[in-house]
């Protein structure tokens, strides 16, 4: 995100200096931020709609290690046919009775490395560990429809169904925080936790100067090390353009969600924000108090991008929520 909230100079100094007085949010946040919910709400059209190119002859199933860690680290990874899609997923961690799967959703225009490098080892070590590449994004090839939270949420059930999943926890980071809040809403057999960062379910959850950026926005604002990723692993690289201009306009499209819908998650929920985050802390209090079983951490000297960089904090607060007792499921009043 980078430059993504530049659109010009003459644009964006009004705009930091209206941001002072909010907090610390300052340029590299903002933009950042911008560019995290920019990629993840437009739609490309592919022309396969599938594999890359060189994985279309192989089996759905391979065998890798990530030399980037300390040990060795066994990934299962394939492509799962799914809506259409050809869903890249890996699979870390041996599954146990003791604790069900988590499925780590990534931030928009992000990849699995990109939102959860940091973390992916320490959790595998305790769970099985399930991450994939949303449509479009990442590994895996788009279609030829628009992205919602909605259909990714959908796109999500359907992977684990393929994977034979029948129930798992959520952790969701920014974008991936509300396709983890839809998931509870659409398919809630299939949750047991949430943990929810950096996400919003309503428009004024985003700073103003969030929507006055998107509509600056351009491909060439994108941070480097999202724009690298992609073009890095993206079965489409030439995408990029049109999956940047789509996505924007599913943002500026956004349609709040209705109270009640958020209510309904019955699912135990840790509400995670930083304190200079993009969403707004007011929000994110209004999210916590919606949920029937919510806890909320307010990570202090944290921003939207600095929030993924948090390991040891991620690792020991989302850990210590996955492994308590489950809460006694009961209706919570409204205006809780």
């Amino acid at each position: 995100m980078n430059k993504l909230a530049e659109g010009s100079s003459a644009q964006c100094k009004p705009i930091r200096e209206r941001i002072k007085p909010m907090g610390t949010i300052n340029k590299p946040v903002l933009t950042m931020l911008v560019a995290t919910a920019l990629v993840a709400g437009g739609a490309l059209r592919g022309d396969s709609g599938g594999r890359p190119p060189s994985q279309t002859n192989k089996s759905a199933h391979s065998a890798r290690s990530r030399s980037g860690n300390k040990t060795n680290e066994a990934i299962k990874s394939g492509y799962a046919p799914v809506d259409g899609l050809q869903i890249y997923y890996e699979i870390r961690g041996a599954a146990n009775g003791q604790n069900p799967p988590l499925v780590l959703l990534h931030g928009g225009g992000s990849t699995i490395d990109t939102s959860f490098g940091g973390v992916l080892a320490s959790f595998a070590k305790t769970r099985q560990v399930i991450a994939f590449e949303q449509q479009g994004q990442g590994h895996t090839a788009d279609v030829d429809r628009p992205f919602t939270f909605e259909q990714t949420a959908d796109d999500t059930a359907a992977l684990l169904r393929y994977l034979k999943i029948q129930r798992a926890d959520f952790f969701g980071y920014s974008n991936g925080g509300s396709i983890a809040l839809q998931m509870a809403i659409r398919h809630p057999e299939l949750v047991r936790k949430l943990v929810v960062a950096s996400a919003m379910f309503k428009r004024d959850g985003l700073y103003p100067e969030f929507w006055e950026s998107m509509k600056h926005s351009t491909p060439e604002n994108m941070p480097p090390e999202l724009r690298a990723a992609y073009l890095r692993v993206a079965p489409h690289p030439e995408q990029l353009p049109t999956m940047h201009d789509k996505s924007v306009k599913r943002m500026l499209e956004l349609k709040d969600w209705r109270p009640e819908d958020v209510r309904s998650i019955v699912a135990a929920t840790l509400v995670m924000i930083g304190d200079s985050d993009i969403v707004r802390p007011e929000h994110a209090v209004e999210m916590f108090r919606l949920l029937p079983h919510a806890q909320l951490a307010v990570l202090p000297g944290t921003d939207h991008m600095t929030l993924v960089k948090r390991k040891d904090w991620q690792v020991s607060m989302i850990g210590a929520f996955l492994d308590a007792p489950m809460p006694e499921l009961k209706q919570i009043p409204e205006g809780r």
